[in-house]
């Protein structure tokens, strides 16, 4: 595989992603809309000027309680995936030291019993 067709295949990966996060945005402000709407109409009193701009504000906070989750999770994500790419660099390096090992054991007790045939 060339360099052009990793470049391709990161474009459509960043390409993927970008259509993801429109896609989760605009769901969340059709169920922030929709919540605003339940959330309203418990109010039969407003006028509709003061529904409207109590669903505006409604559907704002739905849309940044969802964006601060997100950056939760992505921060708890990036703090994942460090901790377990440290524990994985050190469980490679005691396996490798583990072979290492056995493998300087095996050769003289090789030779030993070899010398032992004779």
């Amino acid at each position: 595989m060339t360099t052009r067709d990793d470049d391709r295949r990161t474009d459509v990966t960043s390409l993927v992603n970008e259509i993801q996060g429109h896609l989760l945005i605009a769901a969340t402000r059709q169920e922030g809309h929709e919540a605003a709407a339940r959330f309203s109409a418990r109010f039969d009193w407003l006028t509709s000027h003061q529904r409207a701009e109590l669903e505006r504000q409604f559907e704002a906070e739905q849309l940044a309680l969802a964006r601060a989750s997100w950056q939760r999770t992505a921060v708890r994500s990036a703090e994942l995936r460090a901790e377990y790419e440290a524990k994985y660099l050190r469980l490679k390096g005691r396996l490798t030291a583990a072979c290492l090992t056995l493998a300087a054991m095996a050769v003289p007790l090789g030779l030993f019993l070899a010398a032992l045939r004779r």
